[in-house]
């Protein structure tokens, strides 16, 4: 099991989500949740570390 961060590492949290909300205008729904799909596979690929990815999916489903 990996000790997965919680704390905020984004240098400019409020900026993120304006990128993030700025990437979905114009899009349709499911455009939108293609996009995200895809977002969280790159994102995914960048961290790596498989324990990361199951700690953080367990996270995320725990959380909803």
């Amino acid at each position: 099991m990996s000790d997965l961060i919680r704390a905020s590492r984004i240098d400019d949290p409020d900026r993120w989500y304006e990128m993030l909300i700025e990437a979905h205008e114009g899009l349709s729904d499911e455009d939108g949740r293609r996009l995200n799909a895809r977002l969280v596979l790159i994102l995914a690929n960048q961290v790596g570390d498989i324990a990361v990815l199951e700690d953080s999916l367990a996270l995320a489903r725990r959380t909803l």
